[in-house]
């Protein structure tokens, strides 16, 4: 049974960086395409950034430039590094497939606020 897992959320100034984490347990985690998504409030789930199987990163223009996906495969992890982060970053990041195909987690909340 497929589990992924967040982590890393919390509480920051507008400017400031986080790091997420996502385990995936369950699943062959090095052959799969994996991505990040959030909610925010009043808003649809969108899709923000995805890794390949290979290693190559896409992102959304909302994210671009300030954001870093990233995976490691021995530990069956996709990260996120979110720099300067803005007010409108506020949401519940989940990763899952770029499709969100997999089981969803929990989430972990970004609240971006001075």
């Amino acid at each position: 049974q497929v589990q992924l897992v967040e982590s890393g959320g919390g509480l920051v100034q507008p400017g400031g960086s986080l790091r997420l984490s996502c385990v995936a347990r369950g699943m062959i985690f090095g052959i799969s395409h994996m991505a990040w998504h959030r909610q925010g409030p009043g808003n649809q789930r969108e899709l923000i950034a995805w890794i390949t199987a290979g290693g190559s990163e896409t992102y959304a223009d909302s994210v671009k430039g300030r954001f870093t996906i990233s995976r490691d495969n021995a530990k069956n992890t996709v990260y996120l590094q979110m720099n300067t982060l803005k007010p409108e970053d506020t949401a519940v990041y989940y990763c899952n497939k770029y499709r969100g195909t997999l089981p969803w987690g929990q989430g972990t909340q970004v609240t971006v606020s001075s």
